[in-house]
């Protein structure tokens, strides 16, 4: 049973629904400044439209607003053609991707060069905890050492067919000045090796450092190239809201 108000009590109703479609509208309006600043400030201005996009058009239901559609400059689409960059590659270095054979020699080389570093990273924890196996310890990090330069020299080849430039593309700037840092710690250990510097045990703890910048520099590349996957996925899907917006 429900009881009517008493006289002269103010009524909640209205108040109540005039405070929730204010703040409907506040946040359309954020979401709408957000979108604009993301948009221009970062690459990633195709997923964020795409993450933004749904929550857009429920609020502009209530806030008597349409939405602003995701513009062509926006998102650098040409209204009836292809994204001009997808991921991390244009169409043409895509094409230049997959046609040169240096793209196989790099997916060969990646992961011997990783079993290399695998085995090497054994021998020289178990000199570490026993003391033992110094040579061979040493002859795996020469190996090693060895197996990096030859992917580099080939990464660099890959980079300027496919980017134009053989190193610090912009694709892989901050994967490559990683990358300097590893070939100056594998480079440092063969000059205490040859040159007699410090003792074993300082030049297993050298190797060990130079492998470990040796991961993180895997795990950049690593996830650039799925980051660059995830954004050819949502590339797409935006350019099918594109279309649907524009239309």
């Amino acid at each position: 049973m429900q009881f009517p108000p008493p006289q002269g009590a103010p009524c909640l109703a209205k108040p109540l629904r005039f405070w929730k479609l204010s703040r409907l509208s506040e946040s359309y309006n954020i979401l709408t400044v957000l979108r604009r600043s993301i948009c221009q400030k970062f690459w990633t201005s195709v997923l964020v439209d795409t993450l933004c996009w749904p929550a857009l058009v429920f609020t502009h239901k209530i806030n008597g607003k349409q939405p602003e559609p995701m513009s062509a400059p926006e998102l650098n689409v040409q209204p009836g053609a292809r994204h001009q960059t997808i991921g991390l590659y244009t169409p043409e270095q895509r094409q230049r991707r997959d046609e040169t054979p240096w793209t196989l020699i790099q997916g060969i080389l990646a992961p011997v060069q990783f079993l290399i570093f695998f085995v090497s990273l054994c021998l020289v924890l178990r000199y570490l905890m026993t003391g033992e196996g110094a040579y061979w310890a040493d002859i795996s990090i020469v190996v090693k050492t060895m197996a990096l330069y030859t992917i580099m020299v080939t990464g660099a080849i890959w980079e300027k067919v496919v980017f134009g430039k053989y190193l610090f593309a912009d694709a892989f700037f901050w994967e490559d000045v990683f990358s300097m840092l590893v070939i100056a710690l594998h480079t440092a250990y063969l000059v205490m090796l040859f040159n007699d510097f410090g003792t074993e045990r300082d030049r297993m703890l050298l190797a060990l450092a130079a492998y470990f910048t040796y991961v993180i520099n895997a795990a950049q590349f690593i996830l650039k190239l799925r980051a660059a996957r995830l954004q050819t996925e949502a590339s797409v899907e935006a350019e099918k809201l594109l279309r649907v917006a524009t239309a």
